[in-house]
């Protein structure tokens, strides 16, 4: 009998943890497993505000995915996905073409700039190791520039972030500690620095806790962070932010824009006939697609409704390794013949935000609230068990966040 080809796109937590489990599941004669992914590493998305700030080496983000993929049961090609032809059921990539039995999307996010002018020019987005490279290399450099002109420009030192999400206001508590080192390395007097946050909703971190948003805005203006809420962002030029509050238009001289309000899926997905909401497919109870059922989509590309609120559930990392360990036993059951296949539910278990390294805001286990070191000690525990699940101890050892301490 021939063995089925399941083919997986993208090496994001839904993709990779799809492929561990896999391996674990299926034995090498059951089904020829690949899995595609543009770089030779998987990287800790939420870990990537830490390097964009410069409080994390980019290395530490990175995990070599032959490290954690077992290559003699699943054949990993490293190559960029141009186009998926669901007809014909094959993948096109940059460097030749795979054919498929099952198909399984991970392809992750794009950042949405909702038309902005200058936006996408002028701004910079956390969404891969590279990006956030960029944009600490980009504020050290503004630092270094800033005492060898004669003239300094304010603009280099007035870092503005759109949005007050999950990833503004990690990255914005990251900068708060980050800032004092950078100014003492260049000689630059604190006060001449600004982190400016422009949200365009009445709140940070809109949906979550009152009690909890208070306490991270206390603890962010106390470190040096401005709030701009109910800003809506109406222009990015080279050395300019716009926006507009309370009907009055206002003015940032700035040269870093770092853009993190707002994310679809992978505009791929679309491009390739999927019928999908600005990148995000709505999926069948066993996450497979409305249109075709040998595909599976996990992560950012998925969309799926929680009941309860009637409200898509948010594209987070929780959500997406839940969905590659539901994925992965249902693919198990489809190659040993079985076509009764298990609907995804998702078992939440909290959230936390980090406020810089020493600082966090949670809410964990049925609704119970966590501030200050508690919620930072917890975001470790998450983090570092995500590792273990995903290489075991020895992956622990080498990238987890194992002193509580700092």
């Amino acid at each position: 009998m021939k063995k089925p080809n399941i083919v997986i796109l993208g090496a994001g937590y839904g993709g990779i943890m799809t492929a561990v489990k896999l391996q674990k599941l299926l034995g090498p004669n059951d089904a020829n497993v690949s899995l595609v992914n543009k770089h030779s590493y998987h990287y800790q998305t939420t870990w990537l505000h830490e390097n964009a700030a410069g409080t994390l080496h980019h290395d530490k983000t990175r995990i070599p995915i032959k490290e954690v993929v077992n290559t003699s049961q699943i054949n990993f090609v490293q190559d960029t996905v141009k186009s998926i032809l669901p007809e014909e059921k094959k993948v096109v990539l940059e460097n030749g073409e795979l054919s498929y039995d099952y198909l399984v999307i991970g392809l992750g996010f794009e950042a949405a700039t909702f038309g902005i002018p200058g936006l996408k020019e002028h701004a910079y987005t956390i969404n891969s190791i590279n990006s956030a490279r960029l944009i600490r290399q980009h504020i050290e450099y503004n630092f270094a520039k800033y005492n060898n002109e004669a003239q300094p420009k304010e603009e280099r030192l007035n870092i503005v972030v759109g949005g007050a999400g999950f990833t503004g206001i990690e990255f914005v508590g990251e900068l708060a500690n980050r800032i004092p080192e950078l100014c003492k390395e260049y000689d630059i007097p604190r006060d001449k620095v600004r982190i400016i946050n422009v949200e365009a909703a009445p709140t940070a971190l809109p949906g979550f806790d009152p009690e909890l948003v208070e306490y991270a805005m206390n603890s962010l203006e106390a470190k040096g962070v401005e709030f701009k809420i109910g800003a809506m962002i109406k222009e990015v030029t080279e050395n300019k932010l716009v926006f507009e509050k309370d009907e009055q238009r206002e003015e940032i001289a700035t040269n870093t824009v770092v853009w993190a309000a707002g994310v679809r899926g992978n505009s791929l997905v679309e491009e390739s006939g999927f019928e999908a909401n600005r990148g995000r497919m709505p999926v069948e109870a066993d996450l497979t697609s409305k249109q075709y059922p040998e595909v599976f989509i996990v992560g950012d590309c998925a969309l799926i409704f929680n009941e309860e609120t009637e409200r898509p559930y948010p594209p987070t990392a929780q959500i997406a390794i839940q969905m590659a360990e539901n994925t992965a036993a249902n693919l198990k059951k489809l190659v040993d013949g079985d076509k009764h296949l298990e609907p995804f539910k998702p078992d939440l278990k909290g959230t936390v935000a980090s406020l810089g390294h020493d600082d966090a805001i949670g809410v964990v286990f049925d609704d119970k609230k966590l501030f200050g070191w508690s919620a930072t000690a917890m975001k470790k525990v998450i983090d570092n068990r995500y590792l273990l699940k995903l290489g075991g101890p020895s992956l622990l050892l080498k990238k987890g966040k194992l002193n509580f301490f700092k």
